[in-house]
């Protein structure tokens, strides 16, 4: 098959006008300009006209299980508030609800141009009766707060479900909600199995004041039904992470919002891993601004996520886009495309197979119908409707109006 659009975005080289994208299978064969593809390479024709072509968008970090939460819970006084709505909110969903949860999200995710998502879930025993229309690594968000003498036992629970997936991984949830030796659980898993991990960190300030001060909401909320607090009052989150956990390329931590001065030292001093930020829902939190220039600066790879519903309004990666331009207009328009392809691809251990157009890679990408007037990445971050075509592994599987 080839694949013809007016321009060409690889984002591992420069764009391409008047290109094309030859497929064989599931993978692309080669790319370039159309008359050359065309002498070299046989098959059908698809000409998507006067469209750009790029890779399919990679959303690093959401809950497809809360996609039925969109507009149930507003702003609320503390973290820990938060945390009591959004529980309240779950008690009401039936295991069929969170299926079609599931299903609500990842449709809405394609219809924006995202092919490839990194999902947590709560619920790793659903994920069998769930068909993915894109390429999904699974996370099980894992919790032991309230049973920690539990923590193998619910981690290799987890497992057992989570090795029916294709792609799969674990998700501590956080250092207030999982347990050392739940987190040194999923870390000897992770070794074993060659996976990737993630967890919540350093997420909201009601986090901050637990950790380093001893005090605050989250800490009162927790303390309240049982949880040892002897951890807290000493040190910042990040501090208390770095120290107790084995950092690596497999980790991709969510959020970091709350950072003081020593952190940025422990992070210039610590193996690189990845971060995934989530612009919307930071702004819907009002948390403390994000320190993207500075995390940039020491090295570490940061894509982006559309969190869950239960904090933002869709699951739309053009519209994290534009949040981030927002707060942070130095970063140029490509650079926050790389960030929901090739870093995120980075960060899921696809470096050369996701996130790009480039010969051998998978035959992931999406076409926008973009003017043709003005700086080209631009144009393509400014995109705000439903991409009208998408190609997952080699075959068409959207055609929207």
């Amino acid at each position: 098959m080839i694949i013809r659009a007016r321009t060409i975005v690889p984002m591992a080289g420069d764009p391409i006008e008047n290109g094309a994208v030859a497929v064989e299978g599931n993978r692309i064969a080669a790319l370039g300009r159309f008359d050359e593809i065309q002498r070299q390479r046989s098959g059908d024709l698809v000409d998507l006209g006067e469209r750009i072509l790029l890779p399919g968008l990679i959303n690093a970090h959401c809950h497809l299980d809360y996609t039925a939460l969109r507009g149930k819970i507003g702003p609320q006084e503390s973290f820990a508030d938060w945390i009591r709505a959004i529980n309240a909110e779950k008690a009401k969903l039936s295991e069929y609800n969170y299926i079609d949860s599931i299903h609500a999200g990842f449709a809405e995710a394609l219809r924006f141009g995202t092919t490839t998502v990194a999902n947590l879930t709560a619920f790793p025993k659903l994920i069998a009766s769930i068909k993915e229309p894109v390429r999904t690594w699974w996370f099980g968000e894992l919790i032991d707060v309230r049973n920690p003498d539990q923590a193998d036992k619910i981690v290799d629970e987890a497992v057992e479900h989570l090795s029916s997936a294709n792609r799969w991984g674990l998700a501590p949830h956080a250092p207030f909600t999982a347990s050392p030796r739940l987190y040194a659980r999923c870390e000897e898993i992770a070794r074993r199995h060659h996976g990737l991990l993630t967890t919540h960190l350093a997420e909201s300030h009601d986090e901050m004041l637990m950790f380093r001060d001893g005090t605050g909401p989250t800490f009162d909320f927790l303390k309240s039904f049982g949880r040892p607090m002897n951890d807290c009052g000493r040190e910042t989150p990040v501090s208390r992470f770095l120290r107790t956990r084995t950092m690596d390329e497999r980790w991709i931590i969510a959020h970091l919002n709350e950072l003081d001065a020593g952190d940025f030292d422990l992070l210039r001093a610590a193996p690189k891993f990845h971060i995934a930020h989530c612009p919307r829902s930071h702004q819907f939190f009002q948390h403390a601004p994000f320190a993207l220039p500075r995390l940039r600066a020491l090295g570490l790879n940061v894509c982006l996520g559309t969190d869950s519903l239960a904090s933002n309004s869709d699951l739309s990666l053009f519209a994290e886009m534009r949040e981030l331009l927002r707060k942070h207009p130095s970063v140029s328009p490509k650079e926050t495309l790389q960030m929901v392809t090739t870093n995120g691809a980075t960060a899921l251990g696809q470096r050369d197979s996701l996130g790009c157009l480039t010969p051998g890679a998978c035959a992931d990408m999406i076409a926008l119908p973009v003017s043709a007037a003005g700086d080209i990445y631009e144009n393509i971050v400014a995109f705000s409707e439903c991409a009208p075509w998408t190609m997952i592994n080699g075959e068409i599987r959207e055609t929207a109006a």
